[in-house]
């Protein structure tokens, strides 16, 4: 298998924790395919149509592409019990879907001040972006803690990278003053292996 990756990019991140933690990193190639929206990987053309990491070209059947389709496929592949079972199942996929939706803010706010003409910038939003980082923070912390501190499941690692990437591009902002459980969890979380050998090259 061949993944087309970038470095930087958490939706990466979350495969590789996945590879990392399933035990198959041995047996994929990392392909780098960095792009963005304005100038596309050219590695991926006939890969993946929408142009974006990551993809997991398999030797028997097509590519596959977005984070969350890869990540159940190996997680299927080596019975690694990520998603859970019974009723325990929807609250993990429940889990991945709000992080992702953290990494979808947190990845147009950073689009918006790299890609976006200065005077094209539009603040409110951009702020609007963060407001759903926050709601998103706050949940978390109300409702979801107990099961972020449960048996390792593709929720929890979801939820790391997607607070780990506002960490990278955002440090100025604070999402953990308002969150002192989700901040706890989170410290402790990136301290495993997993977490410790996917971290993003400093830029």
């Amino acid at each position: 298998m061949r993944l087309y990756f970038s470095p930087t990019s958490p939706y990466v991140r979350k495969v590789m924790i996945v590879l990392h933690e399933t035990g198959q990193l041995g047996e994929v190639e990392l392909v780098t395919a960095s792009g963005t929206p304005l100038a596309p990987a050219e590695a991926l053309l006939g890969k993946n149509p929408l142009t974006k990491v990551p993809a997991l070209e398999r030797d028997d059947g097509p590519t596959l592409f977005d984070s969350r389709v890869i990540c159940a496929y190996l997680d299927a592949r080596a019975g690694g019990g990520l998603y859970g079972s019974g009723d325990g199942r929807w609250d993990s996929l429940t889990l991945e879907a709000l992080a992702d939706g953290v990494l979808d803010a947190a990845l147009l706010m950073t689009y918006e001040g790299r890609l976006r003409p200065e005077d094209k910038r539009w603040d409110s939003w951009t702020e609007a972006q963060w407001d759903k980082i926050g709601r998103a923070c706050a949940a978390l912390e109300s409702r979801w803690l107990s099961h972020l501190s449960g048996r390792l499941d593709i929720g929890q690692i979801a939820v790391a990278c997607a607070l780990s990437y506002v960490d990278f591009r955002h440090a100025a902002r604070d999402w953990r003053s308002a969150a002192p459980g989700l901040d706890a969890w989170h410290r402790e979380f990136e301290s495993r292996a997993a977490m410790i050998a996917t971290r993003p090259p400093p830029e």
